[in-house]
């Protein structure tokens, strides 16, 4: 999200075909036919469990010894994603002897880390949250390369999509140890048999479901539109969908403008349920105060008759579902984002793991970040997802994630990462500024098109410098 010029993207990471979304798509398709609850709360496995917790294998990576060494990782996850990460540094503690403190960050993540940096006191890793990120803090030479152990371990581990993300002028810096599949529209399985709702696999059917939802009574949509990255999401899929892999790539790199009649049919859609009276929880005043974790919760919560019967956004969600008594699988279901054009879209982020103090700790950590152990301790507490390929999927909670992160492996890497995770920050990542105020601008204004168009322009033309 954060660069002064350019978008960076690998060449390997813009090889985006259809056969991506054949791949993304046939796995979530069958997501709510088979898929069965299961409890989020497994425990982290102790050294050398892995899987499912029911069986013990031999751990898969070797880690120095570290007892008497200490480091900090700051990211800008809370609640139930911090805890589960803090059991997987909890399990780095136990094999290495060293400490670790988890350090709360706030976002724009760069501006937090300048702030650090400038008072001498940086974490030794940071977990960023878009490529745009990774790169600007390579370019203020913030970000240390990954030693040779780090490296082999995701070449091990990951496709070599994955490691190019993480590529900076040839040079490995960052892990990518979370990633997200953000083409998903999760609903209440309640509200959609007491209306007699289908799964929609095109966004006319999608226009339907939402009309018999609302007529049976129940607001068809959750927006968390106080959070305006969720608004990214929602344009990003449609846009992929409905202007291809090709438009989406050069409008990620400013290549055309947000002028461009692309973004205007794009904004248009939107607009058939933004601005659809009474399709959105609260109306579009009450979606700007609804911040994401509300938004999936008000979805699954209220028996019968809840404040919404579907809510978009990424695999995650299943954190949040998780704190109601909504059930995935039962009551809780999902399916791909509809196809807007002639493809479904495949939308992905994640967040890599990036040094910032050089040390045998600090590259260690990095080693297990890589790691499938690492990876299958977080599977297991769910709301998590890995692109490590040799991670196994027994190790997640349920049928419903499994099945999302065995599409995300079967993908390779063929898929299209989050547009505004590509973009500078002041464009795609600061609260109240560019896309995100834009956004929420035209939430608030659906019928503006032109306007909001003009003003992402002028805010897109500023933070990629014209």
């Amino acid at each position: 999200m954060m660069r002064t010029s350019r978008t960076f993207r690998s060449h390997r990471t813009v090889k985006r075909t259809t056969r991506a979304a054949a791949a993304l798509a046939a796995g979530a398709l069958a997501l709510s036919l088979t898929a069965c609850g299961g409890d989020d709360d497994n425990g982290s496995g102790d050294n050398g469990s892995q899987g499912n917790g029911d069986k013990e294998t031999a751990a898969t990576v070797t880690l120095p010894d570290l007892d008497g060494e200490s480091l900090e990782v700051a990211a800008v996850w809370t609640g139930a994603e911090q805890e589960n990460f803090k059991k997987v540094l909890a399990e780095f503690e136990k094999r290495t002897g060293a400490k670790v403190t988890f350090v709360p960050a706030q976002d724009p993540i760069i501006n937090f880390l300048g702030s650090k940096i400038a008072g001498g006191a940086p974490p030794d890793v940071v977990m960023l949250p878009q490529p745009g990120a990774v790169k600007q803090a390579v370019e203020k030479g913030w970000a240390k390369p990954l030693g040779n152990e780090a490296r082999a371990e995701l070449g091990r581990n990951y496709s070599q999509g994955w490691q190019d993300i993480g590529t900076v002028a040839g040079k490995q810096f960052g892990v990518y140890y979370k990633a997200a599949n953000k083409s998903l529209i999760w609903y209440n399985a309640q509200v959609f048999e007491n209306a007699g709702a289908a799964e929609p696999k095109t966004w006319d059917e999608l226009l339907t479901a939402a009309q018999t939802i609302y007529d049976s009574g129940v607001t068809p949509f959750s927006v968390g539109g106080a959070d305006g990255w969720t608004l990214t999401d929602w344009f990003e899929n449609v846009y992929l969908s409905q202007a291809g892999p090709e438009k989406y790539d050069q409008l990620a790199k400013h290549e055309i403008k947000w002028t461009d009649p692309s973004v205007k049919e794009a904004l248009t859609t939107l607009a058939e349920i933004w601005g659809k009276k009474d399709y959105v929880a609260g109306g579009a005043t009450g979606a700007l105060q609804t911040e994401f974790p509300a938004s999936v919760t008000q979805t699954f919560t209220g028996g019968d008759q809840p404040k919404a019967g579907m809510v978009y956004e990424g695999d995650f969600v299943q954190v949040n579902i998780a704190e109601t008594d909504a059930k995935v699988g039962t009551d809780a279901k999902v399916f791909p984002f509809p196809a807007v054009g002639d493809t479904a879209p495949v939308v992905s982020g994640g967040d890599a793991a990036v040094i910032l103090e050089d040390s045998k700790a600090s590259q260690a950590l990095a080693t297990w970040l890589a790691s499938s152990d690492a990876a299958e301790i977080h599977a297991k507490l769910g709301g998590y997802l890995s692109p490590n390929k040799n991670v196994d999927t027994s190790a997640y909670p349920n049928d419903v994630q499994k099945k999302i992160a065995e599409a995300l492996v079967a993908a390779g890497d063929d898929f299209r990462f989050d547009m505004s995770d590509q973009a500078p920050q002041a464009f795609g990542g600061t609260p109240g500024k560019g896309e995100w105020k834009a956004l929420q601008d035209f939430l608030k204004n659906p019928g503006d098109v032109e306007g909001a168009q003009q003003q992402l322009e002028a805010d897109a033309a500023a933070a990629y410098g014209g």
